[in-house]
């Protein structure tokens, strides 16, 4: 795990300048034909960089999008009417049944579909219409990091395409610089605080949502750690009556609309005693800027590096997490 997050910047790289001309002309295609929707169709780290495409593709184009029920396919054998809509799969293996079942009822009901996957020989690879490979190499770790990233920037690259947004493209064209100084960074603090936890809260808004659900589950797959994922808007619906004293929250803000709000309620949770562990607007966990867009990237680099110390401290092996391997193929 610690070895494939640290290729990450390599990966986006090599990622974003083989994808170039694909994702220029898919791009071109979505302009000329607009989707009516677009639908996301993933599990695990894949659903959470879904989440992020979603915040990403809304505000850039304001096409609504929405996550797919795999089981509606898989089990239910439901036939979705989905012409003039776009139908994005991510995946790292390509190999899931319910998403291989997911992609073909998609097709027949009159999708355009493309796939964002690790495995170019894959079966995913050979359905869909257009193919973005991450690029991301092998990945031995049951936890999947550099993939994930390659997910995030990949979605990035499709959506700057699709808008002819130059200030994103410029951003992506720095993302791997950024991420090779943020691997170093030291978030040791936040693993010394959560050796010991039992649950904890991993919370952000918008673009950083999608972190936050990766850092969730991380923290159950190499840690052993039960954590939730919540907006930090949503947090405030209930959730919040589980905040005690010394109950760790962890926060993840990017520069954009949702950071005052973001830190606000930090400093909020921090008064009524939760222990709080802030990475970005000004927080105490170090972060590097970037475009607001790509921020979230940035920070879960430095998660990653912080979840395989954690892991190690809490006496779990974070490579091989119990239970779990390394293509789920769910039904």
């Amino acid at each position: 795990m610690f070895q494939e997050a640290a290729e990450a910047p390599a990966v986006v790289a090599r990622m974003l300048a083989a994808n170039h001309q694909a994702a220029q002309a898919l791009g071109a295609e979505l302009r000329a034909a607009p989707p009516k929707a677009v639908v996301t169709c993933a599990r695990g780290s894949s659903d959470h960089a879904a989440t992020y495409a979603k915040y990403l593709i809304e505000t850039g184009t304001g096409v609504v999008t929405s996550s797919a029920a795999l089981s509606v396919s898989s089990v239910y054998a439901a036939e979705p009417k989905l012409d003039g809509m776009l139908y994005l799969a991510i995946s790292q293996s390509g190999k899931s049944p319910d998403l291989l079942a997911a992609v073909e009822a998609a097709k027949q009901g009159g999708a355009r579909t493309v796939a964002l996957v690790n495995d170019e020989t894959s079966p995913l690879a050979k359905l869909a219409d257009r193919v973005l490979p991450l690029h991301a190499g092998p990945e031995v770790s049951v936890a999947a990091t550099k993939s994930y990233i390659a997910a995030l920037a990949g979605i990035a690259q499709l959506v700057a395409a699709w808008t002819q947004d130059t200030a994103l493209d410029k951003g992506l064209a720095d993302l791997p610089a950024i991420l090779e100084k943020a691997w170093p960074l030291d978030w040791s603090p936040a693993a010394e605080r959560l050796k010991g936890a039992r649950n904890l809260y991993v919370l952000a808004r918008g673009v950083g949502f999608g972190v936050a659900q990766e850092a969730a589950l991380k923290f159950k797959e190499t840690c052993g750690l039960h954590a939730e994922a919540f907006s930090a808007a949503e947090v405030l619906h209930g959730p919040m009556a589980l905040v005690k004293e010394g109950f760790p929250v962890l926060v993840f803000s990017q520069d954009d609309q949702s950071q005052e709000s973001v830190v606000a309620l930090a400093k909020d949770l921090a008064a009524r005693g939760a222990e709080v562990m802030l990475a970005g607007g000004g927080g105490d966990l170090p972060t590097l800027s970037a475009h607001p867009i790509l921020e979230p990237i940035v920070r879960v680099q430095g998660f990653y590096r912080m979840a395989n110390q954690l892991s190690i401290l809490r006496g779990h092996d974070p490579d091989r997490p119990p239970h779990l391997n390394k293509v789920t193929e769910t039904v």
